[in-house]
């Protein structure tokens, strides 16, 4: 009875969770106007504040992720132009950082796919200005010496189901409902 008692305990270790700490992470992201103008699209990066994924038998089953909405960074343009972007995006016509300054996504599952450059479909939660929607999307996931790697293929969000519209009905009208983002990180 004592040796099934322990066989059982090291069985019950071996399927329990494990949880990673996200190390290193990098979000893309992409917003377009109607009109094909110079400025017709712009693009940047977001940082991850802190995230955890979860595994068991070396696959993941779950995780979140914070992020930090302040963090908002247009990189197609630079020096004046970058900063009233920035401004722009995180003020009221937008992200609402001052009341919103995160959001957080959920990883609710992941299945195989038959996708051979991004085999899994990663189905989650997106919570941004208190809003909350089912994302979906495709990514390649590895496992090597204990490192998790995680990369997304680039998939669109709709900002209206976030409120993240342009606070003037007018403008918001030549701006691509779709925001297009792709999803890097390693975790240990």
């Amino acid at each position: 009875m004592k040796k099934l008692a322990i066989a059982l305990l090291f069985v019950s270790a071996a399927v329990s969770a494990q949880t990673k700490k996200v190390l290193t992470s990098d979000v893309n992201w992409w917003g377009y106007k109607l009109a094909k103008t110079e400025s017709s699209s712009h693009n940047g990066d977001l940082k991850i504040k802190e995230g955890n994924i979860v595994l068991k038998n070396n696959l993941i089953v779950g995780g979140d992720f914070v992020l930090d909405m302040n963090s908002i960074n247009a990189t197609d343009v630079s020096g004046v132009r970058q900063e009233k972007l920035n401004e722009h995006l995180k003020n009221g016509d937008f992200f609402e950082t001052d009341k919103f300054p995160t959001a957080v996504f959920k990883i609710t599952g992941i299945k195989k796919s038959s996708n051979k450059d991004f085999p899994y479909t990663v189905n989650g939660i997106l919570t941004a200005k208190g809003k909350t929607n089912a994302v979906t999307f495709p990514a390649k996931i590895s496992m090597n010496n204990g490192l998790l790697t995680f990369v997304s293929d680039k998939f669109s969000i709709d900002r209206q189901k976030w409120d993240i519209a342009y606070q003037s009905s007018m403008k918001d009208v030549v701006i691509k409902d779709d925001i297009d983002l792709q999803v890097n990180f390693t975790a240990k």
